[in-house]
């Protein structure tokens, strides 16, 4: 898949990478990105060198016809685990996948905002990449992903050809949390944490509220602009000091794209 997936991205993206010096070679590791795109979950194990294991809602492995086994098929061919996400042990089964994953020493990737964001901001963490992180032992890679939100806005099914990036962050060792996974007030600090690098990573501008409320809030006729911001007296994640970050930007040399 990745062998015939990757020169139509190099076309269709002019995709470029930053960091790769911080992807771990072997071992267990989570990748906690941001959340722009539904091409979020295609592009990035296309553009990193081992394969990630993500979790997908299981009806995307059940649909009929030409159009739900193309799906599947992709699905699985990036790495997709389908897990039951309707009911109320769904965080639950979510979690013991991951860890599952991480035991046989692969590599997982899980976006802590839980959702897509609506508007291209970076919303509140969930906890749950916190217990991964602290239950496996595994280090935490912030990945940011770039443009993919101008490539597949929210709506849209089909790609626009918009150039998109990656941008894989320092590994975060939280092992000095050992044991403590089941402490609420460790768990919102260490995803705080891994919220902020991302904050860093990806220039975006943070939202102290979960992503799935700010999409509520939406549909309930408010618009995007009056979602409250960080600028609103919230700062960072974990009330830090606003850092000064912009974008990232492809590299200059634009004639040779880089994967993975």
């Amino acid at each position: 898949m990745k062998v015939l997936a990757a020169p139509i991205l190099r076309v269709f993206f002019r995709p470029w990478v930053r960091g790769v010096e911080n992807m771990p070679e072997d071992g267990a590791a989570i990748l906690a990105s941001n959340h722009l795109a539904v091409i979020d979950s295609f592009v990035l194990p296309i553009m990193v060198t081992r394969k990630i294991r993500f979790i997908g809602k299981s009806e995307y492995f059940t649909g009929r016809g030409i159009k739900g086994r193309l799906k599947a098929g992709f699905f699985r061919a990036v790495g997709t685990i389908p897990v039951d996400r309707g009911g109320g042990k769904a965080g639950e089964a979510a979690l013991r996948t991951g860890l599952g994953v991480l035991e046989e020493g692969n590599v997982f990737g899980i976006y802590p905002e839980g959702t897509r964001s609506p508007d291209g901001r970076l919303y509140r963490g969930k906890t749950g990449v916190a217990r991964l992180a602290l239950e496996s032992g595994a280090p935490v890679i912030p990945i940011a992903m770039i443009g993919t939100e101008r490539a597949q806005p929210l709506g849209r099914v089909i790609p626009k050809p918009v150039r998109i990036g990656v941008v894989i962050g320092e590994p975060l060792d939280f092992s000095r949390y050992q044991g403590m996974e089941n402490d609420r007030f460790i768990l919102r600090a260490v995803t705080d944490e891994i919220m902020y690098a991302l904050m860093r990573l990806s220039g975006q501008e943070y939202v102290d509220m979960y992503a799935a409320t700010a999409k509520a809030r939406i549909a309930a006729g408010h618009r995007p602009d009056e979602v409250p911001s960080a600028e609103s007296g919230h700062g960072a994640p974990g009330g830090r000091i606003l850092p000064d970050v912009q974008v990232p930007v492809p590299p200059e040399d634009t004639d040779r794209p880089s994967v993975g």
